[in-house]
C-alpha cells in the first residue's frame, strides 16, 4: 500500500475520536494486511547506566535534579551485558535495546565500551536497539558499522506539550539526532508518552511529527506514564485503557508498516486491556521485570498470556537483514572528540522546579 506522509493535526484527531469499534475494526483491517497478527516482537530494555541525568524530563526518575528511590550505577561491562542479553534470549527475546541516563553521547571510553556491547549482541543474532540520547552523525555512523539494527530517541509529545514537560533540551535537537541516524542503515525508533496532562491535539500532533517523517519510523513505541514519587508529573491520574487502545489504532492507521510497541504501563493493564492492543496494531512488547526503572509484567506472565491468545515471539531480524558488525580495528569511523552545541531552552517549567525544590528539603 502507499504511505502517506503528508497527514494533519485534523485528519488525525478526525481518526482518533472515530466510534470505538469503528476505529478498532479499520485498525485491525489494516494491521492485517501489513503484518502478521499472530506475532509480537519481544524485547527487553536494559539500563546500562543508571541515574544522574542532567535532563528535567518530568516524567523521569532518573534526573538527578529529583529525589526518587532510583539507585544510580555506573556503566556496565561488556560481560555483564552479554550475560544479561543471552538471559532475555533464553526467554524469548529478538532484541535487546540498551538505554544509558545520557544527555547526549560523548566520544571516549564509555562509547567506545557501548560500541562493544552492541558488536558483542549483534553476534548472539539478537536485534541490537539503543539509547543514549542525542547522537552526532559520526556517532550513528560508529554505532551503525558495530552492528547496531535500531536507535531509539522518543519526541515525547507534540511539540507545543513537549515545553510543558522538558525545558532542558529542544525540540528541533529529537529531530536531528533522528535525522543523523538516517544518514546510515539503522533503523529509528520513535514514540512518545501518554498520560502526562496532554490534549488529544498534542497525541495527534506527536503522530503527526512521526508520520510526515520520510520514511516514516520503522519503530513506534507508545507508553503510557508511570507517575514515580517526586518527579513533577507523581500525581498525574493513570490513562484509561481506552485511550491507549485509541492511540494504538490510531498510530497503526498512519503508520500502517511500523512496529508499534506496546511499551511502559502494562503492569497497570489487564490482558484483556492489552488483547485490545493487539487487535489495534500493536506488534512489540518488551519483557523483563523492568523498564530501565519503572514496573514491567513478569515474562512468565508475559507467555501464558501468548498462549492464551495463540500469538508467537517474532524472530529476529525478520523486518531487516542482520548488521555486519565491522571491529573496532578496521573502524572507518573515528573517535573524533566532538563537542556538538545541542540546544538548552530558557523557558521554565514550574512544577519541575518545585519538584527539585522539595526533592533539596527532603535531602
Amino acid at each position: 500500500m502507499t504511505i502517506k506522509h503528508d497527514w494533519t493535526k485534523e485528519e488525525i484527531l478526525e481518526i482518533y475520536n472515530k466510534p470505538f469499534m469503528d476505529l478498532l475494526y479499520e485498525a485491525a483491517s489494516i494491521h492485517r494486511e501489513n503484518h502478521d497478527p499472530n506475532v509480537v516482537q519481544v524485547s527487553t530494555l536494559l539500563s546500562i547506566k543508571t541515574g544522574g541525568c542532567p535532563e528535567d524530563c518530568g516524567y523521569c526518575p532518573q534526573a538527578a535534579r529529583y529525589h526518587t528511590d532510583i539507585e544510580g550505577n555506573d556503566l556496565m561491562s561488556v560481560n555483564q551485558v552479554k550475560a544479561q542479553a543471552l538471559r532475555a534470549k533464553a526467554s524469548g527475546s529478538s532484541r535487546v535495546c540498551m538505554g544509558a541516563a545520557w544527555r547526549n553521547v560523548k566520544d571516549g571510553e564509555e562509547f567506545d565500551s557501548v560500541l562493544e556491547m552492541v558488536r558483542t549482541i549483534n553476534k548472539l543474532d539478537m536485534e541490537v536497539c539503543c539509547t543514549l540520547g542525542m547522537i552526532t552523525e559520526n556517532q550513528a555512523q560508529r554505532l551503525a558499522e558495530a552492528g547496531l539494527y535500531a536507535y531509539n530517541h522518543n519526541l515525547d509529545s507534540s511539540e507545543e506539550y513537549y515545553k510543558e514537560v522538558i525545558s532542558t533540551r529542544g525540540y528541533q535537537d529529537r529531530l536531528d539526532t533522528i535525522g543523523n541516524v538516517r544518514k546510515t542503515n539503522v533503523t529509528v525508533c520513535s514514540g512518545g508518552i501518554i498520560g502526562m496532562g496532554e490534549s488529544n491535539d498534542d497525541r495527534a500532533g506527536m503522530l503527526v511529527a512521526l508520520a510526515t517523517l520520510s520514511p516514516q519510523p520503522e519503530s513506534v513505541p507508545i507508553n503510557a506514564l508511570v507517575p514515580v514519587e517526586g518527579t513533577p508529573l507523581e500525581e498525574q491520574a493513570p490513562v484509561s485503557i481506552w485511550d491507549m487502545v485509541r492511540m494504538v489504532a490510531t498510530t497503526r492507521i498512519v503508520m500502517p508498516e511500523t512496529q508499534v510497541r506496546l511499551s511502559a504501563g502494562r503492569t497497570e493493564m489487564s490482558r484483556e486491556g492489552q488483547a485490545m492492543c493487539f487487535f489495534a496494531g500493536a506488534n512489540s512488547i518488551f519483557a523483563g521485570d523492568k523498564l530501565l526503572t519503572t514496573p514491567n509484567p513478569d515474562v512468565g506472565e508475559d507467555m501464558e498470556m501468548f498462549k492464551a491468545l495463540g500469538l508467537h515471539p517474532q524472530k529476529p531480524f525478520v523486518k531487516k537483514s542482520k548488521p555486519e558488525s565491522v571491529e573496532a580495528t578496521e573502524s572507518k569511523f573515528l573517535n573524533l572528540g566532538e563537542k556538538p552545541k545541542w540546544s538548552r531552552p530558557s523557558h521554565k517549567i514550574e512544577r519541575n522546579l518545585e519538584a527539585q525544590k522539595k526533592s533539596k528539603t527532603s535531602l
